[in-house]
Protein backbone atom coordinates (compact mmCIF):
# COMPACT_ATOMS: atom_id res chain seq x y z
CA UNK A 1 0.00 0.00 0.00
CA UNK A 2 1.28 3.46 -1.05
CA UNK A 3 2.57 6.03 1.79
CA UNK A 4 -0.77 7.88 0.82
CA UNK A 5 -2.97 5.16 1.55
CA UNK A 6 -0.87 4.38 4.72
CA UNK A 7 -1.89 7.35 5.78
CA UNK A 8 -5.77 7.67 5.33
CA UNK A 9 -7.02 10.31 6.86
CA UNK A 10 -10.28 9.52 9.53
CA UNK A 11 -13.97 11.04 8.31
CA UNK A 12 -14.20 13.44 10.76
CA UNK A 13 -11.74 15.36 8.98
CA UNK A 14 -13.97 15.99 6.45
CA UNK A 15 -16.74 17.32 8.45
CA UNK A 16 -17.07 21.04 7.61
CA UNK A 17 -18.27 23.04 10.37
CA UNK A 18 -16.71 26.60 9.80
CA UNK A 19 -16.28 29.15 6.45
CA UNK A 20 -17.02 28.52 2.86
CA UNK A 21 -15.88 25.14 1.76
CA UNK A 22 -13.82 23.96 -1.55
CA UNK A 23 -14.49 21.02 -3.04
CA UNK A 24 -13.36 19.79 -5.92
CA UNK A 25 -15.42 17.20 -7.76
CA UNK A 26 -13.67 14.79 -10.57
CA UNK A 27 -15.92 13.30 -12.82
CA UNK A 28 -14.66 13.63 -16.77
CA UNK A 29 -16.82 10.88 -18.95
CA UNK A 30 -18.66 10.11 -20.37
CA UNK A 31 -21.64 12.16 -21.32
CA UNK A 32 -24.30 9.73 -19.18
CA UNK A 33 -21.82 9.67 -16.47
CA UNK A 34 -21.65 13.26 -16.16
CA UNK A 35 -25.24 13.34 -16.08
CA UNK A 36 -25.91 10.87 -13.22
CA UNK A 37 -22.97 12.49 -11.08
CA UNK A 38 -25.25 15.97 -11.20
CA UNK A 39 -27.55 15.04 -8.05
CA UNK A 40 -24.10 15.01 -5.47
CA UNK A 41 -23.69 18.49 -6.16
CA UNK A 42 -27.74 19.19 -4.44
CA UNK A 43 -26.53 17.09 -1.94
CA UNK A 44 -23.91 19.16 -0.45
CA UNK A 45 -25.39 22.95 -1.26
CA UNK A 46 -28.58 21.34 0.99
CA UNK A 47 -26.21 20.43 4.01
CA UNK A 48 -23.47 23.47 3.26
CA UNK A 49 -25.32 26.19 0.94
CA UNK A 50 -21.60 28.18 0.89
CA UNK A 51 -19.92 25.18 -0.86
CA UNK A 52 -17.49 26.40 -3.53
CA UNK A 53 -18.00 23.38 -5.47
CA UNK A 54 -15.75 23.36 -8.18
CA UNK A 55 -16.04 19.78 -11.15
CA UNK A 56 -13.05 18.86 -13.30
CA UNK A 57 -14.76 17.14 -16.40
CA UNK A 58 -13.91 16.54 -19.86
CA UNK A 59 -13.66 19.44 -22.21
CA UNK A 60 -16.49 18.53 -24.29
CA UNK A 61 -18.59 18.56 -21.46
CA UNK A 62 -18.10 21.34 -19.90
CA UNK A 63 -20.85 23.39 -21.10
CA UNK A 64 -23.33 21.03 -19.81
CA UNK A 65 -21.89 21.13 -16.48
CA UNK A 66 -21.61 24.75 -16.44
CA UNK A 67 -25.51 24.23 -16.41
CA UNK A 68 -25.56 23.04 -12.91
CA UNK A 69 -26.75 24.89 -10.18
CA UNK A 70 -24.18 24.99 -7.60
CA UNK A 71 -21.19 25.14 -9.48
CA UNK A 72 -18.70 27.15 -9.02
CA UNK A 73 -16.58 26.45 -12.27
CA UNK A 74 -16.56 23.92 -14.56
CA UNK A 75 -12.68 22.86 -15.13
CA UNK A 76 -11.95 21.61 -18.72
CA UNK A 77 -9.49 18.40 -18.42
CA UNK A 78 -8.84 17.41 -22.43
CA UNK A 79 -6.98 14.33 -22.12
CA UNK A 80 -8.73 13.42 -25.29
CA UNK A 81 -7.21 16.11 -27.36
CA UNK A 82 -4.02 15.48 -25.29
CA UNK A 83 -3.70 11.98 -26.75
CA UNK A 84 -3.66 12.87 -30.15
CA UNK A 85 -0.17 14.91 -29.72
CA UNK A 86 0.96 13.67 -26.95
CA UNK A 87 4.59 15.14 -28.08
CA UNK A 88 3.03 18.44 -28.93
CA UNK A 89 4.81 21.41 -26.21
CA UNK A 90 0.87 23.01 -26.20
CA UNK A 91 0.13 19.64 -24.67
CA UNK A 92 2.46 20.14 -22.08
CA UNK A 93 1.92 23.68 -21.55
CA UNK A 94 -2.12 23.33 -20.89
CA UNK A 95 -1.09 20.03 -18.42
CA UNK A 96 1.35 22.52 -16.79
CA UNK A 97 -1.10 25.12 -16.25
CA UNK A 98 -3.97 23.10 -15.11
CA UNK A 99 -1.69 21.11 -12.59
CA UNK A 100 -0.81 25.07 -11.10
CA UNK A 101 -4.31 26.00 -11.30
CA UNK A 102 -5.58 22.83 -9.45
CA UNK A 103 -3.24 23.32 -6.56
CA UNK A 104 -3.31 26.75 -6.64
CA UNK A 105 -6.99 26.47 -5.60
CA UNK A 106 -6.18 24.85 -1.52
CA UNK A 107 -9.35 22.85 -1.58
CA UNK A 108 -10.57 20.92 1.28
CA UNK A 109 -11.20 18.05 0.26
CA UNK A 110 -11.06 16.56 -3.94
CA UNK A 111 -13.18 13.58 -4.61
CA UNK A 112 -12.65 11.15 -7.56
CA UNK A 113 -16.05 9.81 -8.15
CA UNK A 114 -14.79 7.84 -11.44
CA UNK A 115 -12.30 5.64 -9.58
CA UNK A 116 -10.24 5.27 -12.87
CA UNK A 117 -6.51 5.75 -12.59
CA UNK A 118 -6.50 8.53 -14.86
CA UNK A 119 -8.90 10.19 -12.83
CA UNK A 120 -7.04 9.44 -9.06
CA UNK A 121 -4.11 10.98 -10.95
CA UNK A 122 -5.52 13.88 -12.35
CA UNK A 123 -7.22 14.55 -8.66
CA UNK A 124 -3.97 14.20 -6.85
CA UNK A 125 -2.25 17.42 -8.76
CA UNK A 126 -4.61 19.50 -6.37
CA UNK A 127 -2.27 18.74 -4.07
CA UNK A 128 -5.16 18.15 -1.22
CA UNK A 129 -6.86 15.54 0.51
CA UNK A 130 -8.20 12.58 -2.36
CA UNK A 131 -11.05 10.86 -1.56
CA UNK A 132 -12.07 8.17 -3.89
CA UNK A 133 -14.23 4.63 -4.73
CA UNK A 134 -12.90 1.54 -2.29
CA UNK A 135 -14.43 -1.18 -4.86
CA UNK A 136 -15.72 -1.56 -8.18
CA UNK A 137 -19.35 -1.69 -8.03
CA UNK A 138 -21.44 -4.24 -10.64
CA UNK A 139 -21.13 -2.86 -14.60
CA UNK A 140 -19.45 0.08 -13.53
CA UNK A 141 -15.67 0.90 -14.57
CA UNK A 142 -13.13 1.04 -11.90
CA UNK A 143 -9.32 0.55 -11.80
CA UNK A 144 -8.27 -0.83 -8.41
CA UNK A 145 -5.06 0.52 -8.78
CA UNK A 146 -6.22 3.99 -8.46
CA UNK A 147 -6.59 3.69 -4.88
CA UNK A 148 -2.80 4.04 -4.93
CA UNK A 149 -3.92 7.91 -5.26
CA UNK A 150 -6.58 8.57 -2.70
CA UNK A 151 -6.21 9.41 0.93
CA UNK A 152 -9.41 7.75 1.95
CA UNK A 153 -11.21 4.95 0.63
CA UNK A 154 -15.08 4.57 0.43
CA UNK A 155 -16.44 1.09 0.02
CA UNK A 156 -20.02 0.89 -1.87
CA UNK A 157 -22.44 -2.16 -1.78
CA UNK A 158 -21.53 -3.89 -5.60
CA UNK A 159 -25.44 -3.13 -6.81
CA UNK A 160 -26.04 0.10 -6.10
CA UNK A 161 -27.22 2.20 -9.36
CA UNK A 162 -24.96 4.85 -10.41
CA UNK A 163 -26.25 7.85 -9.34
CA UNK A 164 -26.35 6.31 -5.82
CA UNK A 165 -23.15 5.26 -5.76
CA UNK A 166 -21.74 9.05 -6.83
CA UNK A 167 -24.26 10.10 -3.74
CA UNK A 168 -23.03 7.73 -1.07
CA UNK A 169 -18.92 8.24 -1.95
CA UNK A 170 -19.75 11.87 -1.80
CA UNK A 171 -21.91 12.34 1.86
CA UNK A 172 -18.87 9.53 3.07
CA UNK A 173 -16.26 12.22 1.49
CA UNK A 174 -17.92 15.05 3.40
CA UNK A 175 -18.97 13.37 6.49
CA UNK A 176 -22.52 13.06 5.69
CA UNK A 177 -24.68 10.80 6.53
CA UNK A 178 -25.62 8.04 3.40
CA UNK A 179 -28.66 9.12 1.22
CA UNK A 180 -31.42 6.88 -0.04
CA UNK A 181 -33.19 6.89 -3.26
CA UNK A 182 -35.81 8.26 -1.71
CA UNK A 183 -34.46 11.45 -0.64
CA UNK A 184 -34.86 14.48 -2.61
CA UNK A 185 -32.68 14.10 -5.67
CA UNK A 186 -32.17 17.20 -8.14
CA UNK A 187 -30.00 17.34 -11.04
CA UNK A 188 -29.80 20.91 -11.09
CA UNK A 189 -29.89 21.63 -14.89
CA UNK A 190 -30.75 25.27 -15.75
CA UNK A 191 -33.27 25.09 -18.13
CA UNK A 192 -34.18 28.58 -18.47
CA UNK A 193 -30.50 29.16 -19.91
CA UNK A 194 -30.60 26.20 -21.97
CA UNK A 195 -33.76 27.00 -23.63
CA UNK A 196 -32.11 30.55 -24.42
CA UNK A 197 -29.31 28.69 -26.14
CA UNK A 198 -31.53 26.63 -28.28
CA UNK A 199 -33.93 29.99 -29.01
CA UNK A 200 -30.82 31.57 -30.31
CA UNK A 201 -30.58 29.33 -32.90
CA UNK A 202 -33.46 30.24 -34.53
CA UNK A 203 -34.66 26.51 -35.31
CA UNK A 204 -38.18 26.39 -36.25
CA UNK A 205 -39.65 23.79 -34.02
CA UNK A 206 -43.22 22.47 -34.33
CA UNK A 207 -44.84 21.57 -31.15
CA UNK A 208 -45.75 19.26 -29.98
CA UNK A 209 -42.53 17.19 -31.05
CA UNK A 210 -41.00 13.95 -30.14
CA UNK A 211 -37.29 13.43 -29.94
CA UNK A 212 -35.48 10.43 -31.43
CA UNK A 213 -32.43 9.39 -29.90
CA UNK A 214 -31.56 6.54 -32.28
CA UNK A 215 -27.35 6.91 -32.45
CA UNK A 216 -25.27 5.23 -29.73
CA UNK A 217 -21.17 4.42 -29.56
CA UNK A 218 -22.68 0.29 -29.70
CA UNK A 219 -24.32 -1.17 -32.50
CA UNK A 220 -25.49 -3.90 -29.90
CA UNK A 221 -27.46 -1.06 -27.97
CA UNK A 222 -29.50 0.24 -31.48
CA UNK A 223 -33.19 -0.17 -31.95
CA UNK A 224 -34.13 -1.70 -35.46
CA UNK A 225 -35.02 1.17 -37.89
CA UNK A 226 -38.27 -0.53 -39.23
CA UNK A 227 -39.52 0.70 -35.29
CA UNK A 228 -38.43 3.64 -35.37
CA UNK A 229 -39.99 4.39 -38.45
CA UNK A 230 -43.43 2.42 -37.79
CA UNK A 231 -43.11 4.75 -34.44
CA UNK A 232 -42.87 7.89 -36.10
CA UNK A 233 -45.76 6.95 -38.51
CA UNK A 234 -48.04 6.39 -35.18
CA UNK A 235 -46.98 9.80 -33.30
CA UNK A 236 -47.44 11.88 -36.73
CA UNK A 237 -50.95 10.29 -37.42
CA UNK A 238 -51.70 12.09 -33.89
CA UNK A 239 -49.98 15.40 -35.29
CA UNK A 240 -46.34 15.01 -33.43
CA UNK A 241 -43.61 16.18 -35.28
CA UNK A 242 -40.11 14.23 -34.78
CA UNK A 243 -36.75 15.97 -34.46
CA UNK A 244 -33.54 13.18 -34.68
CA UNK A 245 -30.23 15.28 -33.32
CA UNK A 246 -27.03 13.72 -34.40
CA UNK A 247 -23.81 13.68 -32.98
CA UNK A 248 -21.63 12.64 -35.89
CA UNK A 249 -21.28 12.46 -39.84
CA UNK A 250 -22.73 8.85 -39.38
CA UNK A 251 -25.62 9.52 -37.20
CA UNK A 252 -26.35 12.16 -39.74
CA UNK A 253 -26.68 10.33 -42.13
CA UNK A 254 -29.59 7.72 -40.19
CA UNK A 255 -31.29 10.79 -38.99
CA UNK A 256 -31.66 12.41 -42.53
CA UNK A 257 -32.66 8.41 -43.62
CA UNK A 258 -35.48 8.15 -41.14
CA UNK A 259 -36.50 11.61 -41.31
CA UNK A 260 -37.24 11.19 -45.48
CA UNK A 261 -39.98 8.90 -44.15
CA UNK A 262 -41.71 11.86 -42.90
CA UNK A 263 -41.02 14.81 -45.36
CA UNK A 264 -41.96 17.94 -43.21
CA UNK A 265 -43.47 15.91 -40.14
CA UNK A 266 -39.66 15.75 -39.30
CA UNK A 267 -36.52 17.86 -38.49
CA UNK A 268 -32.86 17.18 -38.69
CA UNK A 269 -31.03 19.56 -36.65
CA UNK A 270 -27.59 21.09 -37.05
CA UNK A 271 -24.94 19.97 -34.71
CA UNK A 272 -26.21 20.96 -31.40
CA UNK A 273 -24.40 21.77 -28.12
CA UNK A 274 -25.18 20.10 -25.14
CA UNK A 275 -27.11 23.40 -23.53
CA UNK A 276 -28.84 23.55 -27.23
CA UNK A 277 -30.02 19.52 -26.07
CA UNK A 278 -31.00 20.45 -23.27
CA UNK A 279 -33.45 23.27 -24.47
CA UNK A 280 -34.76 20.57 -27.00
CA UNK A 281 -35.29 18.13 -24.64
CA UNK A 282 -36.87 19.70 -22.04
CA UNK A 283 -39.22 21.27 -24.63
CA UNK A 284 -40.18 17.79 -26.39
CA UNK A 285 -43.61 16.20 -25.49
CA UNK A 286 -41.68 12.90 -25.14
CA UNK A 287 -37.84 11.35 -25.77
CA UNK A 288 -37.63 8.35 -26.77
CA UNK A 289 -34.24 6.50 -27.33
CA UNK A 290 -31.57 4.34 -26.52
CA UNK A 291 -29.34 3.54 -23.66
CA UNK A 292 -27.27 6.75 -24.63
CA UNK A 293 -26.39 9.90 -22.85
CA UNK A 294 -29.01 12.87 -24.26
CA UNK A 295 -31.44 10.02 -23.48
CA UNK A 296 -30.13 10.41 -19.69
CA UNK A 297 -30.45 13.97 -20.08
CA UNK A 298 -34.02 13.94 -20.83
CA UNK A 299 -34.43 11.38 -17.78
CA UNK A 300 -32.88 14.31 -15.51
CA UNK A 301 -35.14 16.58 -16.73
CA UNK A 302 -38.38 14.45 -15.50
CA UNK A 303 -39.64 14.71 -18.90
CA UNK A 304 -41.58 11.49 -20.60
CA UNK A 305 -38.85 10.01 -21.74
CA UNK A 306 -38.45 5.85 -22.64
CA UNK A 307 -35.49 4.22 -22.22
CA UNK A 308 -34.68 1.54 -24.35
CA UNK A 309 -32.39 -1.21 -23.13
CA UNK A 310 -31.09 -4.12 -25.09
CA UNK A 311 -29.02 -5.14 -21.93
CA UNK A 312 -29.83 -6.04 -18.07
CA UNK A 313 -28.67 -2.84 -17.23
CA UNK A 314 -31.56 -0.47 -16.22
CA UNK A 315 -31.27 -1.20 -12.97
CA UNK A 316 -28.02 0.13 -12.80
CA UNK A 317 -28.33 3.66 -15.08
CA UNK A 318 -32.31 4.14 -15.74
CA UNK A 319 -33.91 6.61 -13.95
CA UNK A 320 -35.76 5.44 -10.87
CA UNK A 321 -36.54 8.97 -9.69
CA UNK A 322 -40.03 9.88 -11.82
CA UNK A 323 -43.06 8.15 -13.12
CA UNK A 324 -42.43 10.02 -16.27
CA UNK A 325 -39.61 7.86 -17.14
CA UNK A 326 -40.45 4.52 -18.84
CA UNK A 327 -37.06 1.88 -18.92
CA UNK A 328 -37.76 -1.12 -21.10
CA UNK A 329 -35.59 -4.20 -22.22
CA UNK A 330 -33.40 -6.64 -20.86
CA UNK A 331 -30.94 -8.84 -21.68
CA UNK A 332 -31.59 -10.95 -24.14
CA UNK A 333 -35.37 -9.34 -24.37
CA UNK A 334 -35.18 -5.98 -25.91
CA UNK A 335 -37.93 -3.34 -26.28
CA UNK A 336 -40.44 -4.34 -28.86
CA UNK A 337 -42.54 -1.83 -30.52
CA UNK A 338 -45.52 -2.45 -28.93
CA UNK A 339 -44.03 -1.85 -25.38
CA UNK A 340 -42.86 1.27 -26.40
CA UNK A 341 -46.39 2.23 -27.72
CA UNK A 342 -47.74 1.38 -24.56
CA UNK A 343 -45.46 3.72 -22.66
CA UNK A 344 -46.45 6.28 -24.55
CA UNK A 345 -49.94 5.56 -24.24
CA UNK A 346 -49.15 6.03 -20.97
CA UNK A 347 -48.37 9.59 -21.13
CA UNK A 348 -51.30 10.03 -23.04
CA UNK A 349 -49.60 10.65 -26.49
CA UNK A 350 -50.65 7.22 -28.87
Amino acid sequence: MSSRARTALPPSFFSFSFGVQKILIVRVSSLGDVVHNMPAVADIRRRYPGAEIDWLVEESFADLVRLVAGVRQAIPFSLRRWRKQPLAAATWREIRALRRSLAAERYDVVIDCQGLIKTAWVASWARRPVVGLGNRTDGAGYEWPARFFYDRLVPIAPRTHVVERTRQLVAAALGLPAPTPADDLDFGLDTSRAASALAALGLNLPVPYAVFVHATSRADKQWPDANWLELGRSLVSRGMSLVLPWGNDAERATSERLAQEFNAAAIVPPRLSLPEVVGLLDAAAVTVGVDTGLVHIAAALERPTVELYNFATAWRTGGYWSPKVVNLGDGGAPPSLQQVKSALAGFGLL
